[in-house]
């Protein structure tokens, strides 16, 4: 019988090769911090461990291609497109495979902090794209911890929310229908509502999916608050437990509220009372269900405002 062979992950790799680091690693040709640099390896960026020698790894490392948008393409792919991954020695340190001890918890803690300054007033450069690879590597290279799930979403998230930030400053995201402005990647999102079904990242991750089907302008027309109304409701009733369940009904209720004011801009009062007595009718369900939530509040203040026919859109001055 043919000997066994080690399993390989999905890049053609063996995955106990595999290997990410925890700071920015230089690439020598030679095991010698004198000898020429190729590249650089950034946090979170993946190498190939080919041979160790005292303190030093030799790896390929591709560090010239971002992560593919295709989870089913390898990092690595062999095609015209990439660039051959350049084989160089590293020195061994902050060097996390999937045989680590405790490397779960190291890369997630690691991307963890990544994200703490990420998210500071004058950010470093590349610390969100870093805890956006390094939640990844936690959740790939360790799927059975604990961290999993929640590096999963997070990294989903943290490049749902780049994404989304790019897309806002286009001409296009002025657009009143979804489908005329480019559509956030949701390759991540989706993967994480399906290796995580019935939890809260699940719910996380459909909440964010939205985004995708919101208008971008609202234009004074009642039909995107009123179609958006929809589908936070809907969003509502379906992750009923979740941690966005609140905020979606809040949402729906503003929509209703702001609905109202459009159609009395219109001059059609009929329409305008049923999106208000919807508003109101939402903002009790947010009481009943979530009482404690400052989104009940906040839904109530909205209703009274409606009662009083005080405008929730536009100039309320009366």
């Amino acid at each position: 019988m043919a000997a066994a062979q080690k399993p390989k992950d999905k890049s053609g790799y063996d995955r106990a090769a595999r290997a990410t680091v925890l700071h920015q690693a230089n690439v020598y040709v030679t095991a010698d911090a004198d000898a020429q640099k190729l590249s650089v390896v950034t946090p979170g960026h993946e190498v190939v461990i080919v041979q160790r020698n005292g303190p030093w790894i030799q790896v390929f490392a591709n560090t010239d291609v971002e992560d593919t948008n295709d989870e089913n393409q390898p990092e690595f792919a062999d095609d015209n497109d990439t660039v051959t991954p350049a084989s160089g020695w590293i020195r061994d340190k902050g060097v996390v495979t999937p045989s680590t001890p405790g490397g779960d918890a190291i890369l997630y803690g690691a991307a963890a902090n990544f994200e703490a300054e990420a998210a500071q007033p004058h950010a470093p450069k590349g610390a969100a794209q870093a805890a956006h690879l390094l939640y990844e590597r936690a959740a790939d290279y360790f799927p059975q911890s604990s961290f999993a799930p929640a590096a999963a979403w997070r990294a989903a998230d943290i490049r749902w929310q780049l994404e989304k930030e790019d897309i806002s400053t286009l001409p296009s995201a002025k657009e009143q229908e979804a489908y005329l402005r480019p559509q956030l990647y949701d390759g991540e999102m989706k993967k994480v509502m399906k290796m995580y079904p019935d939890t809260k990242y699940a719910a996380l991750a459909a909440y964010d999916l939205l985004d995708n089907k919101l208008c971008g302008d609202w234009q004074g027309l009642p039909k995107c608050p009123e179609m958006e109304a929809g589908l936070y409701e809907k969003y509502a009733q379906r992750y009923s437990d979740g941690p966005k369940a609140a905020e979606a009904l809040y949402n729906a209720t503003y929509r209703q509220g702001v609905a109202s004011t459009m159609y009395i801009v219109q001059d059609d009062r009929k329409r305008s009372q049923e999106a208000g007595q919807r508003a109101i009718g939402l903002a009790q369900e947010l009481k009943e269900k979530y009482p404690q939530s400052d989104y009940a509040a906040r839904a109530a203040a909205i209703a009274y405002k409606v009662q009083q026919s005080i405008p929730i859109f536009g100039d309320d001055r009366d």
